[in-house]
């Protein structure tokens, strides 16, 4: 019975296996045309590196995914090694979002002073309540981070970066954990069993994701006044749709395998994901478009050795002067200034090398903020035995002293003794 049905899913699989190969395809197809589009316009019109070269890269997110979804679905064998460089790129994307919104904001020295400005609000309004004076250096507690984070001025920007960063950090870790364990046979993709590393993975990884779009979450809630013009809401909608749905679309068609809904055998449960991976990058080619458009880097406001474009616009009008109409002309001159056209070349190597620094620098800062705790309960632990060995030393070593000051007592008596006898 059991076999027949297993043979059943498998012959399903491969009837519609090919179908869905050309589908997914053409999906792709659109997909890769747009975003690569999309990406060659920014490139050229690159007059705003701080903030294009990070949307560079939240676009290439679309490629990538579609790239590596399409090769899965087309030969089963690569499944995980494109699943390991897809959830790689995803995480680098989601710091990189992060990194936008600051470069939005003006830049890191802005956004302290921006955050710094709300905290101060923030605190003055729970003064003008009636809270208490001393409750000033409360509200900087990192507890208010769930409830207030405006009261936490420039430690939300810290506390967002690193919530950015361990993500990046601990799916890079666990996707190479996942192609070793996969090469010991004790992986077991989609296998919730405890003998298997899978479960394990998706819960670190589960935790990790809904730390950092939280904190993502709430830098945009303390910002989102600041970033109207570049109308936050819809990208934020757009990016984290890509990263958290296929997350979860990934759990719960492994789940709806586990209690049966689905079958496991014939590669039937990496090729669903992978194939609505391929419909979904479509559509979120089409969102970045509207979202991420390089319009508003062509004309920048101020460009003195940019091309100067005059236009003239006429409409002719009549005039009444008493019982008579009289034509007239009225024209309207139009300048823009069009931004020079940039070397993808330079483009490139500006978002390889600046992005590249900056990414380190982030990871470095992150790293020494997680050991830093850790160095410091250390070293507490060690001052406090050391304090409990002097201590114990000290102890051992008093009776000693006494006997020995006894026995010097004793002596100078029995030298006077002896000096009052002679």
């Amino acid at each position: 019975m059991a076999s027949s049905y297993v043979s059943s899913y498998e012959g399903i699989y491969k009837d519609l296996h090919q179908p869905a190969v050309i589908i997914a395809g053409c999906c792709v197809l659109i997909a890769l045309v747009l975003s690569l589009f999309l990406i060659l316009q920014h490139l050229r019109s690159y007059t705003n590196p701080a903030e294009q070269k990070w949307i560079v890269v939240v676009v290439f997110m679309v490629p990538v995914y579609a790239t590596e979804s399409i090769l899965s679905l087309w030969r089963p064998r690569l499944s995980l090694a494109c699943d390991i460089l897809r959830n790689c790129y995803e995480a680098f994307a989601l710091y990189s979002f992060g990194r936008y919104l600051i470069a939005c904001l003006g830049g890191e020295g802005r956004v302290i002073e921006l955050l710094e400005n709300e905290s101060e609000k923030g605190l003055n309004q729970s003064l003008l309540e009636g809270s208490d004076k001393n409750h000033r250096t409360q509200q900087r507690s990192y507890r208010n981070f769930f409830f207030r984070p405006c009261t936490l001025g420039k430690d939300l920007l810290t506390i967002e970066k690193f919530g950015l960063v361990q993500y990046m950090i601990l799916k890079t870790v666990c996707a190479f954990l996942a192609l070793v364990l996969e090469l010991f046979g004790v992986y077991g993709n989609g296998e919730f069993k405890w003998y298997y590393g899978y479960p394990y993975i998706a819960v670190v990884l589960n935790f990790s994701q809904m730390w950092a779009l939280y904190c993502l979450v709430q830098f945009y809630n303390v910002t989102h006044e600041s970033l109207k013009s570049i109308k936050p809401l819809a990208k934020f909608i757009s990016f984290k749709a890509i990263v958290f749905a296929t997350w979860w679309q990934g759990v719960g068609i492994a789940l709806l395998c586990a209690v049966g809904v689905l079958s496991k055998e014939g590669k039937l449960q990496t090729g669903l994901q992978d194939f609505l991976i391929c419909i979904e990058m479509a559509i979120a080619a089409i969102a970045h478009v509207c979202v991420f458009s390089a319009k508003p880097y062509r004309f920048p406001p101020v460009n003195p050795y940019g091309k100067i474009t005059r236009g003239k616009v006429k409409a002719d009008l009549k005039r009444d002067e008493g019982d008579r109409e009289k034509p007239a002309v009225v024209e309207e001159k139009t300048t823009q200034v069009e931004a020079p056209g940039t070397s993808v070349t330079e483009s490139v190597q500006d978002i390889v090398v600046e992005g590249g620094q900056r990414v380190v620098k982030d990871v470095v800062l992150t790293i020494n903020q997680a050991v830093g705790p850790v160095e410091k309960g250390v070293t507490k632990i060690q001052q406090t035995f050391h304090h409990k060995s002097v201590v114990s030393d000290d102890e051992e070593e008093g009776p000693d002293v006494e006997i020995k000051t006894d026995f010097a007592e004793n002596v100078v008596v029995k030298e006077n003794e002896t000096d009052v006898n002679v």
